[in-house]
C-alpha cells in the first residue's frame, strides 16, 4: 500500500505504460518467430490461387469479346446473302463495327460461303484497315487499303497464292457445329505467333447452311501477360491445352524452330524448365484420376531435387469448346527464404516502434500533465481568493471541457448573475489588491470609490413587479458601464446598490467630476420601464456617494463605508432641498 502512496500520478501513468509496450513488443517478436513458418503455407496458398485467378481473368478478357464480335458481324437470325457481291458495303459497315468492339485482340473478322466467296476486314488501328475480298471461287483474293469506316478504297492488290476459304479449318469447324466453336490453336505463318479462331455457322433465309463467320484471337498478349507475372524468383506459370501443348509460359517459349525452318508448338513435358515439367506431370496425374475441376486446386508435391513445391491449377472452359489449363508452381524455399531475416527486421521494427510509442506516450502525458498542472494552480489561486487568475488551456477534449467549466465557475464566482457586473466579493478584493499594489510599489496612486443607491427602487418593484425591477437594474448597469472607462470596475453591491472603482484619479476635484457624470447618467429617464404611472414628484435616478483614496480611508471596508455614508448624506440633502 505504501508503494501506491509513494508513486505520483505521472509515474502511475508512465511506468505501467512503458512495461506494457515493451512486453507487447517482445510478445509480438516471439509469436512472429513461432508462427512465421506456419504462415508461409497460408500465404503460399493464397498467392498461388490469386495468381491462377489473375491468369483466368486475363484469359476471360481475351476470349469474352470474341462472341460479341461475331454477333455484331452477323447478328443471330440475320439471313446470309447468296452472294457477297451485292452486299459489300453492308458487310464493310457491320465488320467495321464488329472489329471496333474489341480492337485488341479481335481486329480481324471474316466470312466465307458455299460459293467459295470470302470477305474479311483487318484493322491495323483505330482508323487504318484493309478489306480482303474474293468475289469468285476460281479467282484470287483482292486486298484494299482504306482509312475510316467510309474511307475510299485503294487500288486492289491480287494475292499470288490461291485462297480457298472452304478448305480452311475454321470453315470446316463452323460448318460442322451448330453453335460457336473454337478451332485448334495454330501458328500464324506471317508472324510465328499462336492464334485461336472462334467460328459460327451462318444460315440463309430458309435456315440452310450458307457460310461461316470467324474472328482470330492472337495469343501474343496473353503470353506477354504470363511472362510479366512476378510470383517469386523461381516460380513458373503456364497455360496449356489438355494434351500439354503450351499456350503461354513465364519460363519457356511456346514455339520452337525446327531444323527445316518451320515452327512447331512445344509440349509442357518437353519444356527446358524442370519445374514446369514436374508441375505438368503433377497436373496430368491429377487429371487422370479426377478430370473434372470445379474450383482451383492447391497442393504440394516433391519437385526437382526432392524440393517441396507449392502448386495451384484450374481448368478454363466455355460453351464454345474452349478447354485450357492454368498452372502456377513455386518452390517452397522461395517463400521460406528470408523468413528469419524478416522476423529479425520485424523484431527490430517492433522495438523501435515500442520506443517511439513510449516517447509519444510520454509526450502526450507531458502535454496532458502540463494542462492539468495549470488547472491545479488555477484552482489553488481561486481557493486563495484570486478569482481572476487566467487559465490558458485551449483544448477540445475532456480536459478542455474541464477548463471551460472552470472558467465558467470563475465567471460565476466573479459576476452578479442578473447584471453580469462584478459581485460584492470581487469588488472588495479588487479594492484591496489596488491598495496592496500601491503599498508594495511605494506609490499609493489615488483612486475613487463611488457608492450608488437607486431612488425608490422598492416602489418600482411594488408598483410594476419584479420583472420591471430586473429590467431597471440591467439598464442602470449598462449606464454605469458606459459612464466609466475600460480599466474602471463596476459591481452590483447588494439589491439596488452599486459600487464603482475609478482608477488613476489624480485629485478629488476630478473624482467629483466623475461622480457628477454618473449622477447625470442615472438621472436620465428609464427606457425599459415607463415611470409615468408613479406618483408625481417621486424622485428617480440614484444618489452617488464618493470616497477618495487615501484621504477617506486606507482599507476597502473604510472606503466603502465612507462612500455609503456620503451617499446617504447627499440623498438627505436632496430630500431637504426638495421639501423646502
Amino acid at each position: 500500500m505504501s508503494l501506491f502512496n509513494y508513486l505520483s500520478l505521472r509515474q502511475w501513468l508512465t511506468l505501467p505504460y512503458i512495461a506494457l509496450v515493451f512486453s507487447v513488443a517482445l510478445l509480438i517478436g516471439g509469436l512472429s518467430y513461432r508462427t512465421g513458418s506456419q504462415t508461409v503455407d497460408t500465404v503460399a496458398n493464397h498467392l498461388l490461387l490469386e495468381t491462377v485467378a489473375r491468369i483466368g481473368q486475363a484469359i476471360d478478357r481475351h476470349v469474352v469479346g470474341s462472341g460479341a464480335v461475331l454477333e455484331a458481324a452477323f447478328p443471330n437470325g440475320m439471313a446470309a446473302p447468296d452472294s457477297i457481291v451485292g452486299e459489300l458495303d453492308t458487310l464493310r459497315t457491320r465488320f467495321w463495327i464488329a472489329t471496333s468492339l474489341h480492337l485488341d485482340p479481335n481486329n480481324y473478322v471474316y466470312y466465307g460461303n458455299l460459293r467459295g466467296e470470302f470477305f474479311g476486314l483487318w484493322r491495323f488501328n483505330g482508323q487504318d484497315a484493309e478489306l480482303r475480298i474474293k468475289r469468285q471461287a476460281e479467282k484470287p483474293r483482292q486486298i484494299y487499303r482504306f482509312s475510316g469506316i467510309n474511307g475510299a478504297l485503294s487500288a486492289p492488290d491480287n494475292e499470288e497464292k490461291m485462297f480457298e476459304p472452304r478448305a480452311r479449318p475454321w470453315y470446316k469447324a463452323g460448318e460442322s457445329n451448330n453453335s460457336h466453336t473454337w478451332t485448334s490453336i495454330y501458328i500464324d505463318f506471317r508472324n510465328a505467333e499462336l492464334v485461336a479462331t472462334r467460328a459460327r455457322r451462318v444460315l440463309d433465309g430458309q435456315g440452310d447452311f450458307q457460310g461461316v463467320v470467324a474472328t482470330d484471337l492472337s495469343l501474343k498478349r496473353l503470353n506477354e501477360f504470363v511472362r510479366r507475372l512476378s510470383v517469386s524468383i523461381n516460380a513458373v506459370a503456364f497455360i496449356i491445352e489438355p494434351d500439354g501443348k503450351l499456350i503461354a509460359s513465364s519460363r519457356s517459349p511456346n514455339i520452337a524452330l525446327q531444323p527445316d525452318g518451320t515452327s512447331a508448338r512445344i509440349n509442357a513435358a518437353d519444356s527446358d524448365s524442370a519445374l514446369q515439367r514436374a508441375a505438368y506431370a503433377e497436373v496430368q496425374q491429377h487429371l487422370a484420376t479426377a478430370p473434372r475441376i470445379d474450383s482451383p486446386i492447391n497442393r504440394r508435391f516433391d519437385g526437382p531435387n526432392n524440393e517441396a513445391v507449392e502448386l495451384a491449377f484450374d481448368r478454363v472452359r466455355d460453351d464454345a469448346g474452349l478447354d485450357w489449363i492454368i498452372a502456377v508452381a513455386v518452390p517452397r524455399s522461395d517463400f521460406m527464404q528470408g523468413v528469419t531475416a524478416n522476423i529479425q527486421r520485424a523484431a527490430l521494427i517492433g522495438l523501435l516502434a515500442a520506443v517511439a510509442a513510449v516517447m509519444l506516450g510520454l509526450g502526450v502525458l507531458e502535454w496532458v500533465g502540463r494542462d492539468l498542472r495549470r488547472l491545479t494552480r488555477a484552482a489553488e489561486e481561486v481557493g486563495e481568493g484570486r478569482l481572476e487568475v487566467a487559465l490558458d488551456v485551449q483544448r477540445n477534449d475532456e480536459i478542455g471541457v474541464l477548463a471551460n467549466t472552470f472558467r465558467e465557475m470563475q465567471h460565476r464566482l466573479r459576476t452578479d448573475a442578473l447584471t453580469g457586473l462584478d459581485n460584492r466579493d470581487v469588488m472588495l478584493r479588487q479594492i484591496r489588491r489596488r491598495i496592496q499594489c500601491g503599498r508594495r510599489a511605494g506609490d499609493a496612486k489615488s483612486f475613487a470609490v463611488l457608492f450608488v443607491d437607486l431612488n425608490n427602487f422598492k416602489l418600482i418593484n411594488d408598483h410594476f413587479g419584479h420583472d420591471a425591477g430586473d429590467r431597471t437594474l440591467l439598464e442602470i448597469s449598462q449606464r454605469l458601464r458606459d459612464a466609466t472607462r475600460s480599466d474602471d470596475r463596476v459591481a452590483r453591491y447588494a439589491g439596488d446598490e452599486f459600487v464603482l472603482m475609478i482608477n488613476n484619479i489624480p485629485s478629488r476635484e476630478i473624482a467629483e467630476q466623475v461622480r457628477r457624470q454618473v449622477e447625470v447618467a442615472l438621472s436620465q429617464p428609464l427606457q425599459t420601464v415607463d415611470l409615468s404611472l408613479l406618483p408625481a414628484g417621486m424622485p428617480t435616478g440614484g444618489a452617488v456617494g464618493m470616497a477618495f483614496y487615501p484621504e477617506d480611508g486606507d482599507t476597502a471596508e473604510q472606503l466603502i463605508k465612507h462612500g455609503d455614508r456620503d451617499m446617504y448624506e447627499r440623498k438627505g440633502r436632496r430630500l431637504e432641498k426638495a421639501s423646502a
